[in-house]
């Protein structure tokens, strides 16, 4: 929000008001879904330094200092691959969706990783036993610390380009021109990029085009998690190869078996600098219904992560399933899709259901005495509102917009 007001003022705004609902709306799926504890560790951290450390050394700043080299080196060769591996590229694709750039999009994280797979990066580490302790408080840091260089405000650093990535290295990631594409794979320590050959400068010339050659299309981040790996299982049954339907899950990215690719193209930007980028003609007033409904997503966030304890098991899981469908559904009416009212009718149903099931809105009558007639007016209110807003969407939604939304 800061960025967005600082933008105001010097007349350089980067975060357009609906990209920044959808890469809202994308990270609030994201610790939602991370705080649901929806994934599985192959490999621990834990059981790899108790099987291979040939001695364990203290929590020293040596070993806080080790942890951090190692966890950017396999940030490294983890983000490479994600954009090298067609199967990978899934569980990235929604950080790079956006057109623009802007802190807000460093927030469009994925949901749709369910395996984590590369912990054997970190053998370095478990070898000389630094502490599990250690490994689980840096590594949260290192993340939170890939935050801050998403802005086109900050131009060059002087000395510090050479030493770690900073928010010019990160446009030219960032970009899809073919100067820029797979460049600058480093999360913190610039040097990776030039060690294995991946390091691109930013050109004055040539000014970063953001985006994907695949367009998405939506501002719907569930689908944007999800639409390469529908094209890649599609693929692998529709082609007649046997070869094929294994191989092309660990091809380079995009690589699509020919049968396929001749009889069902895919979209692609051939000329990154000719381009529309996708922006529905919508009115102010779906705009600040966005904007308003993305806010009240955040509060009821916020009071599940402040809440988890009481909420308790099964019920965080019902809470966590309102959340992702009315991410959907507010997604889905934000792109224009005539059909948004029925995904909100949807919403309407599970949040009433739930209200019945758990005798109130998981316990918010201890923080707000009414607390449940405000969700259950909140839910009735935001049903009708969509409901009419459905109704005249020959005014709200031109036809243009229409024919720019994602498919169903």
């Amino acid at each position: 929000m800061l960025e967005k007001l600082y933008g105001l003022v010097v007349k350089r705004d980067y975060t357009p008001l609906m990209d920044m609902f959808s890469s809202l709306l994308s990270g609030i799926t994201n610790i939602v879904k991370d705080v649901l504890g929806l994934s599985i560790s192959i490999l621990t951290y834990e059981w790899l330094v108790s099987k291979v450390a040939f001695f364990h050394i203290e929590t020293t700043w040596i070993a806080i200092a080790i942890a951090f080299i190692v966890l950017d080196f396999q940030a490294y060769w983890v983000h490479r691959w994600a954009h090298e591996i067609n199967v990978f590229w899934n569980k990235h694709v929604v950080h790079h969706s956006s057109e623009e750039f802007n802190l807000a999009c460093a927030l469009r994280q994925s949901i749709s990783q369910f395996f984590n797979l590369f912990t054997f990066f970190l053998i370095p580490a478990a070898l000389i036993g630094v502490p599990v302790e250690v490994i689980a408080i840096i590594a949260p840091l290192h993340l939170f610390l890939q935050f801050w260089y998403h802005t086109r405000h900050i131009g060059k650093m002087g000395f510090l380009e050479h030493i770690i990535v900073t928010p010019s290295h990160h446009r030219v990631h960032h970009a899809m021109n073919p100067k820029y594409l797979d460049k600058n794979y480093a999360a913190i320590f610039i040097v990776w990029d030039k060690w294995f050959g991946t390091f691109q400068e930013e050109l004055a010339d040539v000014p970063p085009i953001y985006g994907i050659t695949r367009p998405v299309r939506t501002w719907n981040p569930i689908k944007i998690n999800f639409q390469h790996l529908w094209v890649l299982i599609l693929d692998a049954w529709r082609t007649k190869s046997w070869k094929d339907k294994f191989r092309i899950w660990f091809m380079p990215t995009g690589w699509r078996p020919a049968d396929v690719e001749e009889k069902y193209p895919v979209s692609k930007i051939e000329d990154v600098y000719q381009f529309e980028k996708f922006n529905p003609n919508t009115s102010n007033i779906i705009t600040y219904w966005s904007i308003f409904q993305l806010l009240v997503m955040i509060a009821l966030g916020l009071y599940f992560f402040g809440n988890l304890a009481q909420i308790g098991v099964p019920g965080i899981y019902w809470y966590g399933l309102y959340v992702f469908v009315s991410v959907y559904a507010l997604a889905e009416f934000a792109d224009g899709n005539p059909r948004a009212v029925w995904y909100e009718t949807v919403r309407l149903i599970v949040g009433i259901a739930l209200l019945y099931m758990h005798h109130g809105w998981f316990g918010i009558e201890d923080l707000l005495s009414f607390g449940n007639y405000v969700m259950l007016a909140y839910m009735m209110s935001s049903w009708l509102g969509v409901l009419l807003l459905n109704s005249k969407s020959n005014m709200i939604f031109p036809q243009k917009a229409l024919k720019n939304a994602a498919p169903n």
